[in-house]
């Protein structure tokens, strides 16, 4: 895909040191490319190299946010919690690195000072020195040149054309632009002694299902996830795991279960959302179901581990309410009361006096000048 000219420009800005011009570029746009990772990532590595740290931090965090998973918006955060002296913070987030991506020479460098420079006094004198830079995340590429890819691959075009059609006409390719299936969990299939007896009897359960229902159901679930929409997959799986489901098919699910994804911003199906609506309706049905909400947040409480605040769902126009959720997050968050938000969130069913309810484990969320804590 083509990246937008402005993008490109500040681009070729900070490649060549011009980190402040790069900013400038950018930061009047912010309208234009809300949702991109790649204007985030660009903001927070200008601003990390001019020492903005508050900016780089906040770009980073909005970064983040778009693609959870992404190890270069890591280590930007990594390293500013390093500067600051949070070496406990900083090791999580270079191990989260290192689970992505095992061979990342920033993480393992990054890791090898903090453990030859263990102590706070020696750490802190090594950052001092200008080190740091080195743990910096990299620069993002310069696109290349429209141009001078057209006239260097005219001569190949009609080569590799033949010879893609002949792939995909063998099948040893899929057409570009799909999505492979997603394999199956080894384990995962049904066996005889399920299909045989794929119910209980006895017991009290939320869901009393038939025989073809279960099987149906499982396959349903399965077939979901192999298509990676693992909202609606966990959705069938729930509705299992609380019917009267045979154990062997639930134990099924929940490890079909244990391998769904946490989505971000830029991975989540909207189109499988689930309405506040639907899902107070019946909390243990959409139990670890992720969600995004719009709205606001009130009674904001911050501590350095932990966020949480009152998530008020559809008043972020401020004209009606849907209703009041609770939300959690396990990091220090800033979230600004007087400002909409959009959230993205795990459904965590709660049982107490009025009935079963939901609360929210918070993942990411979208707002203008909301960022992990002071620097």
């Amino acid at each position: 895909m083509k990246l937008h000219p402005i993008l490109t420009k500040a681009i070729r800005l900070a490649r060549k040191g011009d980190h402040d011009a790069a900013i400038k570029t950018l930061e009047p746009e912010v309208n234009r490319f809300h949702d991109s990772f790649r204007y985030y990532y660009i903001l927070g590595v200008s601003c990390l190299r001019i020492g903005d740290f508050m900016g780089a931090f906040t770009y980073f965090k909005l970064a983040r946010d778009v693609r959870i998973r992404d190890p270069n918006a890591l280590l930007g955060m990594a390293v500013l919690h390093l500067r600051r002296g949070e070496t406990d913070r900083a090791v999580d987030i270079y191990l989260d690195v290192q689970d992505i991506d095992p061979r990342n020479s920033i993480a393992r460098k990054a890791l090898a000072v903090i453990r030859r420079y263990a102590g706070r006094d020696r750490l802190t004198e090594w950052i001092e020195s200008g080190e740091l830079r080195r743990l910096y995340p990299p620069l993002p590429p310069v696109p290349p040149d429209p141009r001078r890819i057209a006239l260097s691959g005219l001569a190949a075009v009609g080569i590799l054309a033949i010879a893609f059609f002949a792939l995909v006409r063998f099948r040893v390719i899929a057409l570009p632009g799909s999505r492979g299936p997603r394999a199956l969990v080894a384990g995962s299939a049904l066996e005889a002694d399920d299909r045989r007896q794929p119910v209980e009897t006895g017991g009290a359960y939320r869901y009393i299902l038939t025989r073809n229902q279960v099987l149906e159901t499982y396959e349903q679930g399965l077939s979901l996830f192999t298509e990676y929409r693992d909202e609606m997959a966990r959705l069938s799986f729930n509705r299992l795991i609380e019917s009267n489901a045979s154990e062997g098919i639930k134990a099924k699910a929940r490890l079909v279960m244990s391998y769904m994804e946490i989505p971000g911003f830029d991975s989540f199906r909207r189109q499988d959302n689930f309405a506040y609506a639907e899902a107070v309706k019946d909390p243990a049905l959409y139990r670890g179901c992720h969600v995004i909400w719009k709205g606001m947040a009130a009674n904001i409480q911050l501590s350095p581990s932990q966020t949480s605040f009152e998530f008020l769902i559809g008043y972020d126009t401020r004209q009606s309410l849907e209703g009041i959720v609770p939300v959690v997050f396990d990091r220090a968050l800033t979230v600004n009361p007087e400002q909409p938000l959009e959230l993205l969130g795990r459904i965590v069913p709660v049982s107490g006096g009025r009935g079963e309810t939901i609360r929210l484990e918070g993942v990411a969320i979208h707002q203008s000048l909301a960022v992990d804590g002071p620097l």
